[in-house]
């Protein structure tokens, strides 16, 4: 069986809090982008393998797609063993949920495979213990995700949104940013009610207006590359730019597709990771 697991950008990030497990207390507005990985998977007599066409994926229990299927198989009591192919699309460590994504098409294949057929709600369940993006990539779209991440409230689908994604030639480990990150020195939160209107509006200058991410403030003064990728896609006709998540991926929403291929022509000469897509 064979599913797409989509990458997601968030249009807004907001932390407004720390459990006192070191989790931070979240409000995000997340997306769903057409950029995704293929997911094949194959039953076989026991055992999890997995399979990628790209060799710096690992092949273990560090894989998400991995850790999805050994916890569906532990919970539903399964012994058949399965094979997982991962045809990655989706840039790794880039804030883009791309191992999330993997793991949550996992448990929705075997979900069907082996007919548990659980609905959605008890996946996305399963699906907190493999981490907290991972609720949202089962449910897709445009959401409001509290919390950690779990509580996600489905909002007006804001789709087919030009956007050009830009990922630098390097990874950032999300718990590294969470960790530099001092909530006691921001002092300007997203306004999550004001997008969510523009969102309903389906207002794609207002959404961009309203655009917060306060990972930006580690992230970004770390890593100035970041500051120039997003001046020189406003240079070339973006109307908005953000990074995604923890980063380091930057996204920028275009009105016509002329400027955002021109866009995504000028940043390919310099980077290699580069997507034009659209909202999904």
């Amino acid at each position: 069986m064979r599913a797409k697991a989509y990458a997601k950008i968030n249009l807004s990030l907001d932390i407004i809090g720390k459990r006192e497990d070191g989790y931070h207390l979240l409000e995000m507005v997340m997306q769903t982008i057409d950029l995704y990985d293929e997911i094949t998977i194959e039953k076989q007599e026991q055992g999890i393998t997995i399979g990628c066409n790209k060799g710096y994926v690992p092949r273990d229990e560090r894989n998400l797609a991995y850790k999805a299927a050994k916890l569906f198989m532990e919970k539903y009591n399964i012994s058949q063993g399965v094979n997982i192919y991962i045809k990655k699309n989706i840039p790794v460590s880039a804030g883009l949920a791309g191992g999330s994504t993997d793991g949550a098409a996992v448990l929705k294949i075997m979900n069907k495979m082996f007919n548990i057929n659980v609905d959605d709600d008890e996946l996305m369940k399963l699906g907190l213990q493999l981490g907290a993006d991972v609720p949202y990539c089962i449910k897709g779209g445009t959401a409001l995700c509290e919390g950690i991440g779990e509580k996600i409230t489905e909002l007006k689908r804001f789709k087919d949104k030009i956007i050009v994604i830009v990922k630098p030639p390097f990874g950032i480990s999300t718990r590294s940013v969470y960790e530099a990150f001092d909530l006691e020195k921001v002092r300007n939160h997203p306004n999550t009610d004001e997008l969510i209107k523009a969102i309903e509006q389906d207002d794609l200058k207002l959404v961009v207006k309203n655009m917060k991410n306060l990972l930006e403030n580690v992230t970004l003064r770390k890593y100035k590359i970041l500051i120039n990728i997003k001046e020189e896609m406003r240079r070339l006709g973006a109307i908005g730019t953000m990074m995604s998540g923890s980063g380091p991926t930057i996204f920028a929403f275009f009105e016509d597709m002329q400027k955002a291929q021109k866009c995504f022509e000028k940043m390919k000469e310099r980077y290699e990771e580069v997507h034009i897509t659209r909202t999904f």
